[in-house]
């Protein structure tokens, strides 16, 4: 087998499969290069399972996401979006579980080092598939949002241990339609992709109540004063109605997850 790369074609020669329109959704660990590797280990199955748990949660499963692709400290899942998964689940569902399931798995954690936080983007356009995975502009707009600034420093500064942004076409298309409240989204995240210019809305899911010896202060106000989110035991409360099951399942299996050497 020669080791030399084959030319590529002249681009216009070789145009790829049509796109596919998808629901984008990614998270990433925040502070995972000041871990140490057992550590980093542990969080990243955590993080499947957690991702896992609150797509199955939401019945977004089988033929109705892509397979999960790794990102390091972070995952990309593509959801094919269709009348049994609207837009609206993602934002008024998913988010106030996985909420929900972070905070619990962070009450029970066995050290500061195995606590984690989440950066969440929630966007949607065409994508193109292959054998290697997925790509295209809307991916390339995403991972700019999940990645921009404003979002980790909102993160950094927020009590709750998830900080969600949305692009303008989730903004518009469920938020204002008022499916969730609008009050908690702020357009803090401008970015540009492909000399384009993209917003991101900011949303900070409140935390959920947990004993008061491992309670985080109460979720305060965003950045720019608006407020951060439902209450705490209103996203408990949404989580435990819609998938009781699955946050007992969760809770039960990262429970009493081992201590790694602690990063200096």
């Amino acid at each position: 087998m020669s080791a030399r790369l084959a030319p590529v074609a002249f681009l216009d020669d070789r145009r790829p499969a049509s796109p596919v329109y998808r629901l984008i959704i990614a998270v990433d660990i925040e502070g995972s290069t000041t871990r140490t590797d057992p550590v980093k280990g542990e969080l990243r199955r955590v993080i499947y399972d957690l991702l896992g748990h609150g797509l199955e949660a939401v019945a977004i499963t089988g033929n109705r996401v892509e397979h999960l692709a790794d990102r390091g400290d972070g995952i990309l899942a593509l959801v094919r979006s269709h009348d049994e998964v609207p837009k609206t689940v993602l934002l008024g569902r998913l988010v106030p579980l996985l909420a929900a399931m972070l905070a619990e798995y962070n009450a029970q954690a066995a050290s500061q080092p195995l606590r984690m936080r989440l950066r969440a983007v929630v966007h949607a356009g065409d994508v193109y598939l292959d054998s290697k995975g997925c790509y295209g502009e809307a991916i390339d707009v995403a991972i700019r949002l999940l990645d921009a600034p404003p979002v980790k420093r909102t993160l950094k500064r927020a009590a709750a241990p998830l900080v969600v942004v949305v692009s303008d076409e989730i903004y518009f298309a469920v938020v204002r339609q008022g499916y969730v409240d609008a009050d908690t989204y702020c357009p803090l995240v401008h970015v540009r992709v492909a000399d384009r210019p993209h917003r991101g809305w900011v949303h900070v899911p409140a935390a959920i109540a947990v004993p008061a010896a491992a309670s985080p202060s109460p979720a305060g106000p965003a950045p720019d004063g608006r407020l951060a989110g439902a209450s705490g035991q209103a996203a408990l409360s949404v989580a435990e109605k819609r998938a009781p099951d699955r946050v007992a399942a969760f809770a039960d299996r990262t429970r009493g997850t081992r201590a790694g050497p602690v990063a200096g």
